[in-house]
């Protein structure tokens, strides 16, 4: 018999570990001459369990692939490691229940996170894990000093070149993106999840693994913006931010608090700067990257 909630074969959600990003699934098309089959790729979603030291801290509902920079990135973005190097040992388990990231750290790191773990399900990313007070939800990072600044056509130039490389959902139309963009508006990563959390944080990990450092770009996002979205963006040491959707009042305050460039409500009439505008030139300056 198999133990409560594992998925046997012939259970129709088995092989959840194994699947693909996405998927082609027959549908009943529906239009002014009737219904008549048709298929449609939609993007998959399975349980993917944060493991640290064998112990289960998190399982966020994600996208299937890209999966050691999620690891990477929530690690950092969510402090469990102060640093990459941190990171001991990392393996990616598919079984047919799930995917499980199985992450050895430094025992006082796993020491902390103990102190303040608890098991935690979220449907779509998992957006304050592991907080237990009000006090540790609302934690304004250290304010960033980067010097970097950008010019609006840099900006719209990788929005538009963000919208080309979500190749997943350019196919399904429903995952959420995540992109690093330089000075000059070239689009350097991309990472896409159907969690808009899970996308920041494998974009957070592959700049980490490629051993780039954030405050030389901007992270452009096409969700909303809440507070732990600032919060991680904050923590990976991004001054700038570029959405697609509006941002919440609290992220706004935790992004003027942080020091960061908040740009959001992006439309083809422009953007609205509600943080730190300074690093954003008008067309009629010179841009110039001073580093971070």
């Amino acid at each position: 018999m198999a133990p409560m909630g594992m998925a046997v074969a012939e259970h129709p959600l088995a092989g959840l570990g194994y699947t693909h990003p996405s998927a082609s699934r027959p549908l009943l098309q529906l239009g002014d001459d009737g219904a008549s089959p048709g298929s449609a790729i939609v993007a998959e979603e399975v349980p993917i369990a944060l493991v640290y030291n064998g112990r289960p801290y998190v399982v966020v509902m994600g996208t299937p692939s890209d999966l050691e920079d999620l690891a990477v990135g929530f690690s950092r973005t969510e402090a469990v490691v102060d640093d990459s190097s941190q990171i001991e040992r990392l393996d990616v388990v598919r079984a047919s229940h799930g995917i499980e990231l199985q992450i050895q750290i430094p025992t006082a790191n796993a020491e902390r996170l103990e102190a303040r773990a608890r098991a935690l399900v979220s449907r779509t990313g998992c957006g304050l894990c592991g907080v237990e007070t009000i006090t540790d939800a609302l934690r304004v990072p250290t304010p960033l000093s980067s010097r970097l600044t950008v010019t609006a056509e840099a900006l719209w130039l990788a929005g538009a070149e963000l919208s080309r490389q979500q190749t997943l959902n350019n196919e399904t139309k429903t995952v959420h993106g995540a992109g690093w963009a330089m000075a000059d508006g070239r689009l350097s990563i991309v990472r896409e999840d159907v969690g808009r959390h899970n996308a920041l944080d494998k974009l957070a990990g592959a700049i980490v693994r490629e051993g780039r450092s954030a405050c030389d770009g901007a992270v452009l996002l096409t969700s909303r913006v809440s507070v732990e979205m600032v919060q991680k963006a904050a923590m990976l040491g991004a001054p700038v931010i570029v959405a697609v959707s509006a941002p919440t009042a609290l992220a706004i305050k935790t992004a003027d608090e942080a020091g960061i460039t908040l740009l959001a409500i992006a439309r083809d009439d422009g953007y609205g700067v509600f943080t730190h505008p300074r690093r954003v030139l008008l067309p009629d300056e010179a841009a110039t990257h001073a580093g971070c």
